[in-house]
C-alpha cells in the first residue's frame, strides 16, 4: 500500500494549520484541543479545503499541488470519510446507507461489521455504536486508499464509550490502508493510533507512539494533554544534577535535571504514592494536599486533590483518609519527575 504525504498550509481564523506527515498504512492520529486545526487537515486531504500552499499525495499521485497547479476534485481522490455525527441518510435503510457511493456489492461489508441483521432498519433506531460501524461500513464500500475519521467517538455518551472505541480498534487493526484519526481526547486516541500528532494551534508540537509521548514530552502542553500532573514553578539549582523548585503555593521539591527560572514539573499519577507525614524516605519529595474527588477505575483509585493527581491500588487506599475535603501527604522521587519548559502565556 501506498504511505500518504502532507505537506499543506492552510489559513484559518487567527492562525494558518501548517502540517507536514507522512502516513503508511496503519491507523495514525491527530491529537489536539478543540480549534487547532484538525478537522482543517481532514477536509484538505478529502478535497473540501483548498490549502494556500503546499501538496498532498497518495504513493505517486498527486491529490493537490499548489506548485504544478493540481487540485483533484474531492470525488475523484480515493477517501472514505467518516464524519463527527456519522452523516447517516435518515430516509435510508443500512443497506441502502451504506450502499450509497459504493464501488459494488455492500454484503461483505454489512457482515464484516456485523450489521447484516440491521440491514432495513433506520439510522433513527441505531444504537451509537452501530450507527458508527453503519458509518464506517459506508466509507470502506468506496474502497477507497485513504480513510479518514473525524472524532468517530464524540457523539457518543460516557457509558457507552469505552465499549464502542474497543470494538473500533478491532475493526481498524484489520484494515491496511493509510487511516488518519482526528481526536481532542488523547486516551481515545491512543487507544486506536500507533502513531500520534499532538496539534496545538495549527501546529504539530510532538510525534510519537502514545507510549513515547506520556514517558517523554517535550512541552508543557503535551505533558497535560496526555494526563500526567503539571506542576508550575520557579526553579535554581540544587544538588548535583537536580533543581529546586518552589512550586505556585510554596511546596518545594527536588527533580532530576538543572534549570533555572519558569519551568513545568511533570509528574505521573501512578508515580506520585499517598503517605503518612514523615514516613517517607528523605530524599522523596513530601507535599501536603486537599482531596477534591475519589472516582474508581477497576482495581485502582485515581485521587483528584487541589495541586496534582494520584492513581494508587483501592486496597492501599482503605488504610487513608480520601473523602474529598480531608488533607492528606502524597510523596514522589526526584527521579520520577521531570521538568519541562513553562507554558507560553
Amino acid at each position: 500500500m501506498d504511505t500518504l504525504e502532507i505537506d499543506i498550509s492552510v489559513p484559518v481564523r487567527s492562525f494558518d494549520v501548517d502540517v507536514a506527515l507522512e502516513v503508511p498504512p496503519g491507523v495514525f492520529a491527530l491529537a489536539g484541543p478543540s480549534g487547532a486545526g484538525k478537522s482543517t487537515v481532514l477536509r484538505a486531504i478529502a478535497g473540501l479545503v483548498r490549502p494556500r500552499e503546499g501538496r498532498i499525495a497518495l504513493g505517486p499521485t498527486a491529490w493537490f499541488d499548489r506548485d504544478a497547479g493540481t487540485n483533484v476534485e474531492p470525488q475523484d481522490r480515493s477517501v472514505g470519510l467518516v464524519f463527527q455525527d456519522y452523516a447517516l441518510f435518515p430516509h435510508l435503510t443500512v443497506a441502502q446507507n451504506v450502499a450509497f457511493g459504493a464501488s459494488g456489492p455492500v454484503e461483505e461489508f454489512l457482515a464484516r461489521f456485523r450489521i447484516g441483521h440491521l440491514a432495513r432498519e433506520r439510522p433513527a433506531f441505531l444504537s451509537g455504536g452501530e450507527r458508527q460501524r453503519v458509518a464506517l461500513a459506508r466509507a470502506l464500500a468506496r474502497r477507497p486508499r485513504v480513510l479518514l475519521l473525524d472524532e468517530p467517538l464524540a457523539a457518543l455518551d460516557a457509558r457507552t464509550r469505552e465499549g464502542v472505541r474497543s470494538e473500533l480498534a478491532e475493526l481498524l487493526r484489520g484494515l491496511s490502508l493509510p487511516t488518519i484519526l482526528v481526536s481532542h481526547d488523547f486516551e481515545d486516541a491512543a487507544a486506536l493510533a500507533e502513531q500520534v500528532a499532538i496539534l496545538v494551534g495549527g501546529q504539530i508540537v510532538q510525534v510519537g507512539s502514545p507510549a513515547q509521548l506520556v514517558g517523554d514530552p517535550q512541552s508543557a502542553f503535551v505533558a497535560s494533554f496526555t494526563g500526567s500532573n503539571l506542576l508550575h514553578g520557579h526553579a535554581q539549582p540544587g544538588s548535583t544534577g537536580k533543581s529546586n523548585v518552589v512550586l505556585e503555593g510554596g511546596a518545594r521539591v527536588d527533580v532530576d535535571g538543572t534549570a533555572e527560572g519558569p519551568v513545568g514539573v511533570v509528574i505521573h499519577p501512578w508515580d506520585v504514592s499517598v503517605t503518612r507525614p514523615g514516613q517517607v524516605e528523605a530524599s522523596a519529595n513530601e507535599i501536603e494536599v486537599i482531596v477534591s474527588s475519589v472516582v474508581p477505575r477497576g482495581d485502582r483509585l485515581r485521587i483528584t486533590t487541589s495541586l496534582l493527581s494520584v492513581e494508587i491500588d483501592a486496597e492501599m487506599a482503605r488504610a487513608f483518609d480520601l473523602t474529598p475535603g480531608s488533607r492528606i501527604t502524597v510523596s514522589f522521587a526526584s527521579e520520577a519527575a521531570r521538568l519541562v519548559p513553562a507554558a507560553a502565556e
